[in-house]
């Protein structure tokens, strides 16, 4: 299946996650903040990112917009996963280059569809 990489700096998201993307036999790539999210994305080329926004540093919105910006990861869809629900926030994920927005808690039915629409 694909190669997934969780940026998220809250462990319980990670292991959660995890375990659904785990059940649908994808392959799991972890980072705990925007900037080594970046990084790992450079170094990884996962096929598709989950991004938090919530996080120190580097924020989310910012990991994004470098991701989808940079010739080298353009190509790698990202999905943003955050507990901040407001249209504002949608429509600044959107402007980021973010492909797809969930809000947590995340449904395991809406990210694995979510997913599969992005990796075709």
């Amino acid at each position: 299946m694909a190669r997934i990489l969780i940026v998220d700096d809250s462990p319980t998201e990670v292991r959660k996650i995890s375990s659904i993307l785990e059940k649908h036999k994808h392959e799991i790539l972890q980072a705990d903040n925007g900037a080594d999210g970046v990084a790992k994305a450079r170094a990884e080329q996962p096929d598709l990112v989950l991004m938090d926004v919530v996080m120190p540093g580097l924020n989310g919105f910012q990991a994004t917009r470098q991701l989808t910006r940079s010739p080298e990861t353009a190509n790698i869809p990202v999905i943003i996963v955050t507990t901040k629900d407001q249209e504002t926030d949608r429509v600044w994920g959107t402007r980021q280059g973010a492909k797809g927005y969930l809000v947590k808690p995340v449904n395991e039915d809406d990210l694995i569809k979510t997913i599969n629409e992005l990796l075709g």
